[in-house]
């Protein structure tokens, strides 16, 4: 029974989802689903239920995590321990990045580490906010970008590493920007929005609460490069980060009807009882020379 196994196994246990738990850890279904078959052939017994919500614990499975989640907590301290011991930051650690972030910053924070920390060897994976939020509380990476999407976040430690504005974008001749927003129209038209534990989907049910209406048609999109061209096309309205829609309209690619939300921050996060591991905590310092 190996570690990554066991890491498998947690995070199935906390998803309740094999396809959830494969894009938090980055591992395909089929290997996620093979790794719980191989444990499940060495104790003798099955972990989980297979129900029409997703993957339940058995009793059994149940009692497992408990040990589980302590020898993961212990196999953290160990390699900890071994670093300090070392003297010197060193090894692989695996960053998250949404797929929008200030790539000014990412490029300094690899660049500083580069040079300062040439032991450590940066893993990069990239995925929406939540997932890289979510992967950072389970294990799946050591830290990350990630805009604020207004959730708990109580076990990480958060550094605000840069803000960003959003633009509500209509395409060409749908709406006019110097009149005043009729909100029941609007409702009547497609919209085209993220998931809603995303920063822009977050923006998009404030806005929704705030002006009362919810439209009649929406289209679920989770990458800003898809909505852009969808709303250029003509094919609904949608949200884009502050950068994004200036440039789009600049071209003339569409029209934006406002700024909905002034300011989202983004974060560089680690979880809160891993701070002083010494090559997050390198990490750490390098963040903070950077915003500085």
């Amino acid at each position: 029974m190996e570690i990554y196994q066991l890491k498998t196994f947690v995070t199935i246990a906390r998803e309740g989802s094999i396809t959830r738990a494969s894009e938090l850890l980055f591992l395909s279904q089929p290997a996620v689903s093979a790794h719980i078959k191989t444990i499940e052939d060495e104790i003798g017994f099955l972990l989980f239920e297979r129900t029409p919500r997703g993957m339940s614990l058995t009793d059994k499975g149940a009692s497992l995590l408990i040990k589980a989640e302590q020898l993961l907590a212990l196999h953290r301290e160990l390699i900890h321990e071994a670093r300090q011991l070392k003297g010197k930051a060193g090894g692989k650690i695996r960053l998250g990045s949404n797929r929008t972030p200030s790539a000014l910053l990412l490029g300094k924070l690899l660049t500083r580490l580069a040079e300062n920390f040439p032991d450590i060897d940066v893993q990069l994976e990239y995925g929406s906010s939540a997932e890289i939020e979510a992967a950072i509380r389970n294990g799946a990476l050591d830290g990350g970008f990630f805009a604020d999407s207004g959730g708990d976040s109580a076990e990480l430690m958060k550094l605000v590493v840069d803000k960003f504005g959003v633009y509500l974008a209509s395409p060409l001749g749908w709406a006019n920007p110097k009149d005043n927003i009729d909100w029941q129209k609007l409702a009547s038209m497609p919209w085209i929005c993220p998931a809603t534990n995303s920063c822009c989907g977050q923006v998009a049910e404030h806005l929704f609460e705030r002006e009362g209406f919810r439209p009649h048609k929406q289209i679920s999109v989770d990458h800003e490069k898809v909505t852009r061209t969808l709303i250029a096309g003509g094919v609904g309205l949608g949200f884009l980060h502050a950068d994004t829609a200036e440039d789009a309209q600049s071209k003339g690619e569409l029209v934006l009807l406002g700024e909905v939300q002034q300011e989202v921050n983004v974060f560089f996060g680690v979880l809160l009882d891993r701070e002083q591991e010494p090559l997050i905590n390198s990490v750490l310092s390098v963040v903070r020379e950077i915003i500085q």
